[in-house]
């Protein structure tokens, strides 16, 4: 601690942009001043990318905070949040860093603020080593309104690696506080659906490509489900530049939701693309878990602020989320307890993350 400033140290565990996300949000929630150092160490090209420096740009923003350090490459930042206040904020990575990353550290934010909150986010909606915009929209969101809130997400327009320039409008109205949720029972898969999609110079022939290699990988494992998986070329005036990927969702009776995605790229044969997706899905089937990898580590913050004990049954935890735990625990008073599921076949790999939350009120309202 220098005075009362948290010392975060970016290097460790997933060493990535995560940190900083949990970080700032749950700094610019509680009111706490931050240093965090060595940021992205764990990273090829460590220090602040852009979609890094935008998100602070805008947690700073929202809650009229002061902040340090704030350049591309800067290992360094020290942030002082202000009080939270609702409105319109944009935030633009100006490259194609994903706009969902900007989503994740403004959304518990503007939750807890004053009035209603319209964010515009600009960069790269279906961009790698991020959730998909499709995720967010079709696996994401359904799952985090549990916590007892709402949002509403426009995707404007969709941008690819290299340039990005999407477009995501989210609004969000304050909450006086969070429910905790319960996610323990996995039930069995009733549907499977997705879409395979293709935008700027690529033909619809890829789409279809990569739907029918992922339906035949999957079929190997589930035969007797109808699997739906929609061929789609985005319309040029809602796409930016070129690019093509798949997402595919199971459905299960009990209502959860976990999927497998994939990106194209050039000189990556379609066929490809669709494997990877079906085989991400087929293994977050696997674990028997309730939720898949990607949504683990995003639900982390929102036990930590939720009133109440909450608990998820997942698969084997990721660095992500173990991660997200760490500095959840270290900010709040939230705390979490990760146990070897016993129930099932002993076969299956799961967990049960348990929480109990800190009970954040909303001063504002």
């Amino acid at each position: 601690m220098d005075g009362d400033r948290v010392e975060i140290d970016g290097g460790i565990m997933e060493g990535g942009g995560q940190i900083l996300r949990v970080s700032t949000a749950l700094s610019c929630l509680l009111g706490l001043p931050l240093r965090v150092r060595r940021i992205r160490a764990g990273r090829s090209q460590p220090g602040l990318r852009p979609q890094h420096l935008s998100g602070l740009e805008m947690i700073r923003d929202l809650c009229d905070g002061k902040l340090n350090g704030g350049e591309i490459g800067s290992t360094e930042i020290t942030f002082t949040p202000g009080k939270i206040k609702g409105g319109t904020h944009i935030a633009d990575t100006k490259t194609a860093g994903s706009v969902c990353l900007l989503m994740q550290v403004a959304m518990p934010c503007v939750l807890f603020a004053a009035s209603p909150s319209e964010l515009h986010l600009k960069g790269g909606t279906n961009a790698e080593m991020a959730p998909q915009i499709d995720y967010t929209v079709m696996v994401f969101k359904p799952i985090i309104e549990k916590f007892n809130f709402t949002f509403n997400c426009d995707i404007k327009r969709r941008g690819y690696y290299p340039q990005g320039g999407g477009e995501v409008v989210v609004q969000m109205s304050p909450v006086k506080e969070l429910s905790p949720i319960n996610l323990t029972e996995r039930g069995t898969v009733t549907k499977i659906y997705g879409r395979a999609f293709v935008a700027g110079a690529l033909p619809i022939k890829l789409a279809k490509d990569m739907s029918a290699a992922a339906v035949r990988c999957i079929r190997r494992e589930i035969r007797d489900l109808y699997i739906n998986i929609q061929p789609v070329r985005e319309p040029d005036d809602q796409a930016v530049g070129t690019g093509s990927g798949i997402i595919i969702v199971a459905e299960t009776s009990t209502g959860c939701l976990l999927a497998g995605s994939s990106l194209g790229k050039r000189g990556k044969n379609a066929d490809k693309v669709g494997i990877e997706a079906a085989e991400m899905l087929l293994q977050n089937l696997k674990h028997g878990g309730t939720v898949d990898d990607s949504l683990q580590d995003q639900l982390i913050i929102f036990m930590a602020l939720a009133k109440g004990v909450s608990r998820v049954k997942s698969g084997p935890i990721t660095l992500h989320t173990q991660t997200a735990i760490h500095f959840a625990e270290q900010l709040t008073k939230a705390k979490f307890t990760v146990t070897k599921s016993e129930e099932e076949d002993p076969g299956n790999d799961t967990y049960i993350i348990e929480c109990q939350g800190m009970g954040m009120i909303n001063s504002n309202l």
